[in-house]
């Protein structure tokens, strides 16, 4: 828009502002148009727009710091992007996978505990088979899974081929395991 179209819309806008004599409804007055004011003042705006647009020649340009002038329709591609996914999966560095390597090779002692009991060594060596042995849980209650003798999960016992196993329904946080080296 020119600078002179401007003064006349903020010239307008003022005007109806305040309150005088409102030009845009002199507007509506002359073409017989029964539109509202905001309509009226879309109406201006676009056409002072196509005006502008008419006066430029060529596309659109953009002149940023040291770039030079360049258009904006030499500069619409399509962006075409490598995929990246196997690339995301593979260690950043060779030597982070040999440390992992090296601590995924290291044994750790897995139990799983139904429950406890303290028994004198007299009431062991009267134990025989068939003897039943009380733990300090009751029937229902979860499973705990230790590692190296560090609890780390609790779970519930499940029969799989005829084996035993545990399936694992509460993983213990990182915040519950350090207040337990306490």
């Amino acid at each position: 828009m020119s600078q002179e179209d401007q003064e006349a819309l903020a010239a307008q806008w003022a005007a109806q502002l305040a309150g005088d004599d409102d030009p845009l409804q002199e507007a509506e007055g002359e073409s017989g148009s029964t539109a509202t004011d905001d309509d009226t003042l879309a109406a201006q705006w676009a056409a002072a727009l196509a005006a502008d647009e008419e006066k430029q020649d060529g596309p659109v340009t953009y002149g940023g710091p040291g770039s030079g002038t360049a258009s904006f329709a030499a500069q619409s591609t399509d962006a075409h992007f490598a995929d990246m996914t196997e690339m995301s999966r593979q260690p950043k560095d060779s030597k982070l996978k040999r440390e992992l390597d090296f601590i995924l090779d290291i044994p750790l002692d897995v139990s799983a505990e139904l429950g406890r009991t303290r028994l004198l060594i007299n009431e062991l060596l009267q134990l025989g088979q068939g003897s039943v042995v009380e733990l300090n849980k009751l029937a229902g209650e979860p499973l705990e899974v230790y590692v190296n003798g560090k609890l780390v999960a609790r779970g519930e016992a499940v029969v799989i081929n005829e084996k035993f196993g545990v399936r694992l329904t509460d993983i213990i946080s990182p915040i519950e395991r350090v207040k337990q080296l306490g």
